[in-house]
């Protein structure tokens, strides 16, 4: 499989397109904004629309930002459905509804493709190192073909079950670390409300056992001030949207998923739907009268 689709070029699909091109792939590109000019310059191939891209392609990825926009990109006027040719892997990688997405797979299955929800985890810094948690719901035979391709673009590529459990997955994924977030802004906000200073406070903790990838990572960023997205709050309000619409459907109570997602709505309502998701923290000063750094 030499000749691979890429339909999103955003902060995640720019990324993960270009170690596409670095390794050898033939790129067939379409998106609603302007093509990255540096990935046209390399090789790539401007598309018209989504039929297009499938109609050249092997297997067409796609990587937008929410449930309609893959809804639109696979099925509207113009779309990938309507290029999709029998023995071809159309793959999601962005973060949608589990429910929906066994609903487009059955209608991509139905043109005798195969469809394969792979959603992300590592936000754009694993995306530029290539390294980014790849969770992969479908048939086996696709993703065992899709894998080389995968690996091109993540370190930790599993394959969890069948259509609509890569999303199942990412939505987990976002529970931990929305909640982990907001632990580790009230951690530091606690200890600089006391008086003791945040950074000596998060050196000391990252050797113990509430050591996290977040409080690493995260951390810094709120000492920093540095809430430049990242991953947006809008994008993490929608995934927290999908767990509880998901929660409600299943009869659960996601109690710390509420609290999370209620914190993200403040951010917003402080303009902050697009600061990276540490910006949790911003609310928890607002309502506490303190922040954990200085600006």
């Amino acid at each position: 499989m030499k000749d691979i689709g890429f339909i999103g070029l955003g902060t995640m699909g720019r990324p993960m397109a270009g170690h596409l091109l670095a390794a050898g792939y033939r790129l067939f590109l379409h998106d609603v904004a302007p093509l990255p000019p540096d990935l046209i310059a390399n090789g790539a191939v401007a598309c018209e629309s989504g039929r297009q891209v499938a109609q050249e392609a092997d297997a067409v990825i796609i990587m937008v930002p929410d449930t309609p926009h893959v809804d639109a990109v696979l099925f509207g006027k113009g779309g990938v459905a309507e290029g999709v040719s029998k023995g071809m892997i159309v793959v999601d990688m962005s973060s949608i509804s589990p429910l929906a997405t066994k609903e487009f797979a059955r209608k991509i299955d139905a043109l005798g493709a195969d469809y394969l929800d792979a959603p992300v985890s590592g936000g754009e810094v694993g995306a530029k190192a290539a390294s980014l948690t790849i969770m992969v719901g479908g048939r086996e035979r696709a993703f065992n073909a899709m894998k080389p391709v995968f690996d091109t673009m993540g370190k930790n590529v599993t394959h969890v079950g069948a259509n609509g459990d890569g999303q199942t997955t990412k939505v987990a994924n976002q529970i931990i670390v929305a909640l982990t977030i907001e632990a580790v802004s009230e951690a530091l906000l606690f200890a600089s409300k006391a008086g003791a200073d945040p950074a000596l406070v998060r050196q000391a903790l990252m050797g113990g056992f509430a050591s996290s990838r977040i409080l690493e990572v995260h951390g810094e960023r709120m000492l920093k001030r540095n809430f430049d997205p990242g991953f947006r709050i809008e994008l993490h309000q929608k995934d927290l949207n999908l767990a509880l619409e998901g929660a409600r459907a299943l009869g659960l109570s996601l109690p710390g998923t509420a609290a999370a997602q209620q914190l993200f709505n403040a951010c917003t309502a402080l303009g902050g739907k697009a600061w990276d998701h540490s910006g949790i923290l911003r609310a928890l000063e607002v309502m506490a009268g303190h922040e954990v750094a200085a600006a």
